[in-house]
């Protein structure tokens, strides 16, 4: 769930975002924006081992008593979730209309398909929903590792910048890590599936710490071989399908089609794992009077139906109706704040190595206001 969460729609939603603001910078700030997932990761499973229980950052607030900053916080959690589900449905219409060469009622149409599809998947049960996780994960990582590793092969590091004779400074890297950070939600969805673990405590401070690391090695991978396959301008004119025209450069209309079948695998998945623990959040917060009662009704496979179906259509509504860039910025904006309020929960409640927690702290701090600066044109 943790890798399905984030590689999901990570890369193919936002290689070409990335680039567009940090050029031959792009995979310094996935290195950057995994370093500060890595921290947040800890701090997230210090935190909820502590508590032994769900709840995430909400929990954590209701442990010291701020009850009603936590309400608001799973509103923003609810929103920022919201934004990465539409994200997701986006990409994946994107992807399936350019396979098919149809217009783009046809993406928006898949876009829509695709959530209202996942959110049967979990209407189902925890099972169903799982068991897709686990093919929809390897069939990516084969898929994008792959394309990685003949770009690294080819290698042309000339083809990573974006403008030649105009190349982005250093600082474009941290830029870089404010408007991709959405990439690298979903680590903390584990925290909200703690009771569904076999031997909780040991398994989620390793499979947070695991699944950051494989995501941030397959991004930084990814960023340099399929720009140096299609060339930093290509993939920023195709934003929307980046990999897919870096497949076409490395193996023709079979490395089309295969990154485009990945792309369909990874952004439902991504749709799956992150409806399927957010709704759990909010049916738990519903439960503690937090949240309006409707969120907390399940069916008769104890699923939170309400939950499911509220997230998923407003994301609906959303992925039609946005574009890509100002979800995906959105998205990263509210993680960065929501991971840099729990890397300070865990450092006032002086967990182990906390120094990962304060680090975690600054760097989100660092790379929201970067996003700021990006957004209102100052850099």
């Amino acid at each position: 769930m943790a890798v399905g969460g984030m590689i999901g729609g990570g890369i193919f939603s936002t290689l070409g975002v990335v680039i567009q603001v940090a050029g031959e910078w792009a995979a310094a700030s996935f290195f950057i924006g995994g370093l500060i997932a890595w921290c947040s990761g800890h701090s997230y499973a210090e935190l909820t081992v502590r508590r032994g229980e769900p709840g995430g950052s909400y929990g954590f607030l209701r442990d010291i008593g701020q009850v009603s900053l936590a309400r608001y916080l799973m509103w923003v959690l609810i929103a920022g979730y919201t934004l990465t589900v539409a994200v997701y449905g986006f990409t994946f219409g994107a992807y399936a209309a350019n396979a098919f060469g149809a217009p783009g009622w046809v993406a928006h149409a898949c876009a829509l398909g695709a959530i209202a599809i996942l959110a049967g998947v979990n209407l189902m049960g925890a099972t169903q929903a799982t068991i897709m996780e686990l093919v929809a994960v390897w069939a990516k990582l084969v898929i994008l590792l792959g394309l990685a590793g003949l770009g690294l092969w080819h290698w042309a590091p000339e083809d990573l910048v974006l403008q030649r004779g105009d190349p982005i400074g250093p600082l474009g890297a941290l830029a870089g890590v404010g408007v991709v950070f959405m990439a690298y939600e979903g680590f903390q969805l584990l925290s909200y599936d703690y009771d569904e673990m076999k031997d909780p405590p040991r398994t989620i401070r390793r499979a947070m710490s695991l699944a950051i690391i494989a995501t941030a090695v397959t991004y930084i991978l990814v960023a340099i071989g399929a720009t140096m396959l299609a060339g930093a301008p290509e993939i920023v004119a195709k934003e929307e399908v980046a990999l897919a025209e870096a497949g076409r450069a490395a193996l023709g209309s079979f490395g089309f089609y295969a990154v485009s079948v990945a792309a369909a695998f990874s952004t439902a998945s991504a749709i799956n794992a992150t409806v399927f623990a957010t709704a759990r959040l909010a049916g738990s917060a519903a439960q503690d009077s937090e949240l309006p009662a409707l969120f907390g009704r399940t069916n008769a496979r104890n699923v939170p139906w309400a939950g499911v179906l509220v997230i998923s259509g407003v994301a609906m509504v959303l992925a039609v109706i946005g574009g890509i860039a100002q979800l995906v910025e959105g998205a990263s904006f509210v993680f960065l704040g929501v991971f840099a309020l729990v890397n300070v929960l865990a450092w006032r409640a002086r967990i182990r190595m906390r120094w990962l927690s304060g680090a975690g702290a600054v760097l989100s701090i660092l790379a929201a206001f970067a996003l700021v600066a990006h957004v209102t044109g100052w850099v």
